[in-house]
C-alpha cells in the first residue's frame, strides 16, 4: 500500500451559521490534503502527521481524523498545549477572511516528539508533504531538526512535497521566509506553487514568471496553480497547460487548493499521468468550492465525484 505523510497543523474552525451561532469544525491545508486524497484514493495510506493536546477539541479531533481514515501513528499529545483555532468569514463572492488564535499551539512543538522510532517510520512512506504554513508553524528553534530530517527521508527515498502556501502574518518577516522557503525549494521533489504564494515574497505576476522563478532549483515536478483560470506543470522537462472549467455558483474558496495538492498526490501515487491526475484534481477543487467550510461533508463530496466522472 502507498503511504504518503501530511506534517502541519490542524485547528478548530469556527464558521458562523447567523449572527448568533458558530458551526464547529476542524481544518487545516495539510489536513485537508490529507482528507481529500484519503476520500478518492482508500487504497492510499494517507496519514497525519502533527501535535495535538490532551483536552476535550483534541480528543474530538482524533476521533475526526480516525473517521475519515487517516493514519494516526504520527498524531502525538502534548502534556500542556491545545489545538489552535481560527474563525472564518466569507464574502458574497466565497472569498475568505480569517481570525487566528494559534501561536501557542501543541502543532508548533511538533518536531520535539521525532527521535529514531519516528524517523523509521516517516521513512516508510513514498512521500513526504509540508507546506509553507507547517514550516511556518514550527518553532524556529526547531527548524534545524526539521530539514536534518528532510535531508534523511530524503537519503532514504522518500519523495518530498512542498507547496509554497505563503500566510504572511505568520512570519517574522519576509527574510525570513525566502531563507526557509529556499531550503524547501531546494529539498523538494514535486512543487504545488500558486501565483499568489510567490507575488509578494518575489515579485512574479504569472505563471511563466514562477517558472523562471523555480528553474533555479532541481524539481522533478511543478505544478502551478493560477487560480480558476489554469494550471501549468513542467514534469520531467515536459510543459503542459491545462484548462480548468470555472464554477459559477462560488460559495466558499477555503481548501480549494487544499484539495486540488491531495487528489493530485494521490493520483500520481496511484499511477496517473499529469493531465488525468491535474483533471481529477480541479474537479475536487471545483466540488469544495460549492460548500461551505473547508472539509465538504463526506457523503456530499463523494457523490459529486462520482457525478463528475
Amino acid at each position: 500500500m502507498k503511504k504518503i505523510f501530511f506534517l502541519g497543523e490542524c485547528m478548530v474552525e469556527l464558521r458562523a451559521v447567523d449572527n448568533t451561532t458558530l458551526n464547529q469544525a476542524f481544518a487545516g491545508d495539510v489536513y485537508n490534503s490529507a482528507v481529500y486524497l484519503k476520500r478518492c484514493f482508500n487504497e492510499i495510506n494517507s496519514v497525519i502527521v502533527t501535535a495535538l493536546g490532551k483536552d476535550v477539541l483534541s480528543e474530538k479531533m482524533r476521533h475526526c481524523f480516525a473517521a475519515e481514515q487517516l493514519g494516526t501513528q504520527l498524531v502525538f499529545a502534548h502534556p500542556e498545549k491545545v489545538p489552535g483555532m481560527y474563525y472564518i468569514e466569507t464574502d458574497e463572492h466565497g472569498e475568505r477572511s480569517f481570525t487566528y488564535w494559534r501561536s501557542d499551539s501543541a502543532a508548533r512543538k511538533v518536531v520535539d516528539f521525532f527521535n529514531p522510532a519516528v524517523i523509521d517510520e516517516l521513512a516508510s512512506g513514498d512521500m513526504l508533504f509540508f507546506s509553507g504554513i507547517s514550516l511556518a508553524v514550527i518553532e524556529p528553534r526547531a527548524r534545524d531538526i526539521f530539514w536534518q530530517t528532510v535531508r534523511d527521508l530524503k537519503a532514504a527515498g522518500v519523495t518530498v512535497v512542498f507547496d509554497p502556501n505563503y500566510r504572511a502574518r505568520l512570519w517574522q518577516s519576509v527574510e525570513e521566509t525566502k531563507q526557509q522557503y529556499e531550503l524547501a525549494f531546494k529539498s523538494a521533489d514535486i512543487s504545488l506553487p500558486g501565483v499568489e504564494d510567490l507575488q509578494v515574497l518575489y515579485g512574479v505576476n504569472s505563471v511563466d514568471d514562477v517558472l523562471a522563478h523555480m528553474s533555479q532549483f532541481d524539481i522533478n515536478e511543478i505544478v502551478v496553480k493560477n487560480g480558476p483560470e489554469s494550471v501549468l506543470t513542467l514534469v520531467d522537462g515536459q510543459l503542459q497547460s491545462h484548462q480548468i472549467t470555472p464554477v459559477e455558483n462560488v460559495v466558499d474558496t477555503t481548501s480549494a487548493g487544499d484539495a486540488f495538492n491531495g487528489v493530485y498526490l494521490g493520483a500520481r501515487l496511484s499511477g496517473a499521468c499529469v493531465s488525468d491526475a491535474v483533471s481529477k484534481a480541479a474537479k475536487a477543487a471545483a466540488i469544495v468550492i460549492q460548500q461551505p467550510g473547508a472539509i465538504t461533508a463526506k457523503d456530499i463530496f463523494n457523490r459529486a465525484m462520482v457525478d463528475s466522472q
